[in-house]
């Protein structure tokens, strides 16, 4: 059976021009680069490297971009985390989305939220914006059966 796990995550949104975020260079840190729009990239990292993500993101994107923003929006997203050798199948119940493989993602409706689904070594991890914390939660448990 999957697990449910809270996930602490920071969050780091560029919107920027798409020329200019087609040559950003990634930032380090073990941050992931979700390229969500055409004119918006997120990256997710652990929260004790925000700061330093966003600092490193901002150097970069101002080169490109004069007008770009780079924002910590940390406090705008929930993390959760479905672990397990039946992560997939426990959000095959919560989703019509194919589970991403290790280092992809995907994004589209779980449990009818808009949400951002990364691939990991040991599950998935699904954004959604904090205000659908609870909703994600109670949905998972009891659409897919996780334990929390």
């Amino acid at each position: 059976m999957a697990e449910l796990h809270a996930r602490p995550l920071a969050v780091v949104l560029c919107a920027a021009d798409r020329a200019a975020l087609d040559g950003l260079v990634a930032p380090g840190h073990g941050a992931r680069t979700l390229r969500v729009a055409a004119d918006e990239t997120l990256f997710v990292a652990a929260p004790e490297v925000a700061a330093d993500v966003a600092r490193e993101v901002m150097d970069r994107i101002a080169a490109l971009d004069g007008d770009a923003l780079v924002l910590d929006v940390s406090d705008g997203w929930a993390a959760w985390s479905l672990i397990g050798e039946d992560a997939a199948h426990a959000f095959s119940s919560l989703s019509q989305l194919e589970a991403p493989a290790d280092g992809a993602f995907v994004q589209g409706d779980v449990a009818r939220v808009g949400a951002k689904v990364l691939g990991e070594p040991d599950g998935l991890t699904i954004l959604v914006p904090a205000y659908w914390r609870d909703h994600m939660r109670e949905r998972a448990i009891r659409d897919a059966r996780v334990t929390a």
